[in-house]
């Protein structure tokens, strides 16, 4: 499924007892996007219940020494058997524009295919223009600002990716 990380870098499923490990780098790895509220926002996406449910559709990458080089927390969706959706995604900023996130889309992508799934749905705050970009490259196609998604202030931009006519992830 992972054919594509750099050198030193070793993709596995995710466990539970990485929770505190993730945790640990997202204030880090978001460069402290929108201050303690984004910190806050951020430990709320992740919480322990998808470090024990979803492990199966979700990954860490580590490198050699241990640590976490990157995370995707995914699932397949139990409303619509045509969708499955990637919940959160973070790189060592170290690491970006290696390839890294894209190898942990593609291997979603194609675990979400193998199961069934046409459709891969995902979400970012307005402010995360860099994220905006990655899903853009990817092809996913991105919704206008949507008020209030996640609750009073909390705007989103939704993205869909068809996967039955998509080239990035053949």
């Amino acid at each position: 499924m992972f054919n594509d990380l750099p050198d030193g870098l070793t993709p596995r499923h995710l466990r539970e007892d990485d929770h505190a490990r993730v945790l640990a780098v997202l204030d880090t790895w978001w460069g402290g996007l929108k201050g303690p509220a984004g910190a806050m926002e951020r430990a709320l996406l992740l919480p322990r219940l998808y470090f024990q449910h979803f492990t199966t559709t979700s990954f860490v990458v580590e490198s050699n020494n241990g640590e976490i080089a990157a995370f995707l927390v995914g699932f397949l969706s139990q409303t619509d058997s045509e969708s499955a959706y990637v919940h959160f995604v973070g790189v060592d900023p170290a690491l970006r524009g290696q390839g890294v996130g894209h190898a942990l889309y593609r291997a979603f992508f194609a675990l979400a295919h193998t199961r069934g799934r046409r459709y891969i749905q995902c979400i970012t705050s307005p402010e995360n223009v860099a994220s905006q970009a990655f899903h853009a490259q990817l092809g996913f196609m991105a919704s206008q600002v949507r008020p209030d998604y996640d609750g009073p202030g909390l705007d989103r931009v939704t993205f869909t990716i068809d996967l039955a006519s998509n080239p990035v992830i053949s």
